[in-house]
């Protein structure tokens, strides 16, 4: 357990004020839905590129991440390879385009809405279908966060599990309630830098612990040599190529996380997007090098060691024992700054999916703008209880429910949302098909295991919506891009 004093206790109280202060500025300056969901598309290149990476790492970078190396060694670098190839093809591939159709499609502010302008859908089917993918996938990935949270607050504040889900739940509601967008983004661009500092203090200490890179190497060979290779398992046994395919194929998943592709399209101007990338791949690979080296120093420093669930804590149990309390409690508020920046955007995006895919689209289409905002603020409490009660199992462990939703996002809407942006001729049959197959596969896959089964559903999800589209995007009335994204 963590001791906890009052440099720690002092931190987390100034850390959740000053981020609440940010939410009742942001409250002020958000008067209807469009500022509630996309902070009326007036983000800058910095506080693009931080919160897209913080809203993307989320509680995983600080406690699945170094868990994970902690537990596999070098095996891991594999699963930092396609993070940091996703990150930056989906910058490059993405970004730029996303920002521009969404504007030329009557200014769409949420994906399922950009999908029905895209392809003239005359039913609105494809707009639900879209909304429900959100919600069914986002209910695990907020879960994932609130997990993250009580290992958080138990640890620190030892307090019973659930009590702990509560109070990260809390913190979370509220200054995404009051402040949406704006809040959101600004917080989380604080956050960013505050998981990288948090994340490089920690490596760094780690590696001063263990006697520098020798000392690493020699402290992991005499807890497990095998910890040292990235072509075996932790037993020692020679990885598969589903074993590595499975852990490079995160990275496919970049292209349809709608949390992410929301800061594409809420920033001021596409022009800004290449400084943004630069941003935001340089903070990657500093903040997954350093999740890594403290997994890896953890490994070879910490005795006992830690086991099962509770190996994602090693980012705290380093802090604690390494760092000044003061310094602590900064690179522990880093955990909940991680939780806040994804959990946060994830309720905004499903919220946006409530108010703007299902409520004006299917009950009241003449709705007005404050009206709209207040079911946005309201749907954001509905799906967080969803979440809080899927994140009440204290074995929860917070790296298998992002993968679970990160594989569903990546296969429903990877392909459909690239083949929109390229495909000058694709139909609105290719883009049902793409969101259905990429789902059904990621769902029926993870149900089953063993043989075949063991490779990581968004692997077969992804490559079989990418036929889907292909197939079914040639049946039908095509939808032309726009002239704007012809020359982009």
């Amino acid at each position: 357990m963590v001791e906890t004093g009052p440099a720690i206790t002092l931190t987390f109280v100034l850390y959740l004020l000053v981020v609440l202060a940010i939410g009742i500025v942001a409250w002020r300056r958000t008067a209807d839905l469009r500022d509630y969901i996309l902070g009326g598309r007036r983000l800058g290149r910095w506080t693009t590129a931080l919160s897209a990476q913080a809203s993307d790492m989320s509680g995983w970078l600080l406690l699945g991440l170094p868990g994970y190396a902690y537990l596999a060694g070098l095996e891991s670098a594999w699963l930092v390879a396609g993070l940091l190839a996703g990150t930056w093809l989906n910058w490059r591939l993405t970004a730029s385009r996303l920002r521009i159709a969404t504007e030329a499609y009557g200014d769409a502010l949420t994906l399922p809405e950009y999908l029905q302008r895209r392809f003239a859908d005359p039913y609105g089917l494809l707009r639900l279908l879209g909304a429900a993918v959100v919600l069914l996938f986002f209910t695990f990935y907020t879960a994932s966060g609130l997990v993250a949270g009580g290992k958080l607050f138990e640890t620190v504040f030892n307090l019973p599990y659930a009590w702990a889900v509560t109070a990260g739940a809390g913190a979370v509601l509220a200054y995404t309630f009051i402040g949406g967008f704006l809040a959101v983004s600004w917080t989380d661009a604080v956050q960013g830098m505050l998981m990288l500092v948090a994340l490089v203090l920690v490596a760094l200490f780690g590696m001063i612990a263990v006697g520098g890179f020798e000392g690493l190497v020699a402290g992991m060979e005499a807890r497990n040599p095998a910890l040292l290779s990235a072509f075996t398992d932790s037993a020692g046994a020679p990885l598969t190529v589903l074993a590595v395919v499975s852990l490079l194929g995160w990275g496919l998943g970049y292209f349809g996380q709608p949390h992410i592709l929301a800061r594409f399209m809420a920033v001021r101007s596409a022009d800004e997007l290449d400084a943004s990338r630069r941003i935001a791949v340089g903070w990657v690979i500093i903040a997954l090098g350093a999740a890594t080296l403290v997994g890896l120093t953890g490994a070879a420093w910490l005795d006992p060691p830690l086991a099962g669930a509770d190996s994602e804590k090693i980012f705290m149990a380093m802090a604690a024992v390494l760092l000044h309390p003061v310094v602590a409690g900064i690179c522990l508020a880093g955990i909940l700054a991680a939780v806040m920046s994804t959990a946060d955007s994830q309720l905004l995006v499903a919220s946006s999916a409530v108010s703007e895919d299902l409520y004006r689209d299917l009950l009241r289409p003449k709705a007005g703008a404050g009206e709209l905002l207040w079911i946005g603020r309201f749907a954001v409490i509905v799906i967080a209880i969803g979440a809080y009660a899927l994140a009440l199992d204290p074995d929860s462990k917070v790296l298998d429910l992002v993968a679970y939703a990160w594989a569903g996002f990546g296969a429903s809407f990877g392909p459909t949302i690239l083949a929109s942006l390229y495909w000058r001729r694709m139909s609105l049959a290719g883009a049902y098909a793409g969101i259905l197959v990429g789902g059904i596969t990621v769902v029926a896959w993870k149900s089953q295991s063993g043989g075949i089964f063991d490779l990581y559903e968004i692997v077969p999800g992804f490559i079989l919506s990418a036929l889907a589209v292909a197939v079914f995007g040639r049946i039908g009335k095509p939808a032309p891009l726009p002239a704007t994204l012809r020359g982009a």
